[in-house]
């Protein structure tokens, strides 16, 4: 079954003036069209509420809704699928739970996570941290340019195919040299949340975005 994965993943954040409902209406406004919604420190009631205003946002822009670790709650509202950290249950759990028609992306920060992840069945790969962010705690360690060029390397030599989006620390200037990497796609957080005007931001950002894809695009017809 293919499944739609976006290029321009917005993770919603928390530690700002700016609801998070929102975050997401300026970001799908955009142009954005995939969210994931990432709470921490809420109850489940609390999580469920902002998920379904969320989610109906997302549903007017026909953008995809993720949830971020909460299995449960994704099934329970119907959302488009979940989104693994490195500590969460594993991609065949959460298989079991919501089915095949559902995305399931997972947290990677080496190959070897990346190909466990693979053979459970996940969709998407989520590689980082690209550089230090404030944005998650206990963070791995960092990978910078270097560390994506070796795993999308290994990647492609081994045959394993599957979008991996970079995440972590991310701005609009490293678009272009992640996309030289070999990357899928962008997740961004805080840099989207925090930013003065979040539907300008998202406009530059995918056109960024676009001009990365059109030189991988370039390079392979090579």
């Amino acid at each position: 079954m293919n499944k739609y994965i976006g290029r321009l993943h917005f993770v919603t954040f928390q530690n700002t003036e700016i609801p998070i409902e929102q975050q997401v209406q300026e970001y799908c406004a955009g142009g954005g069209n995939w969210v994931q919604l990432r709470l921490k420190n809420k109850t489940e009631e609390e999580i469920i509420s902002i998920a379904l205003k969320c989610q109906r946002i997302c549903m007017e822009h026909n953008a995809t809704f993720i949830i971020n670790d909460y299995v449960d709650i994704a099934k329970k509202i119907d959302a488009d699928g979940v989104h693994l950290g490195l500590n969460d249950c594993s991609v065949s759990e959460a298989r079991k739970q919501l089915g095949e028609h559902k995305i399931i992306g997972a947290t990677a920060n080496t190959f070897e996570h990346i190909q466990q992840h693979v053979s459970e069945g996940v969709d998407y790969i989520g590689l980082g941290p690209f550089r230090f962010t404030q944005t998650k705690e206990n963070l791995s360690p960092v990978l910078d340019f270097k560390g994506y060029m070796d795993i999308v390397s290994k990647c492609y030599t081994n045959k394993t195919d599957i979008p991996i989006i970079a995440i972590g620390g991310i701005t609009t200037e490293d678009i272009m040299p992640l996309y030289n990497t070999g990357i899928y796609g962008i997740a961004l957080s805080s840099y989207i949340a925090k930013s003065k005007n979040i539907g300008l931001t998202t406009i530059d950002i995918l056109s960024e975005i676009g001009k990365g894809q059109s030189v991988n695009f370039t390079k392979k017809k090579k």
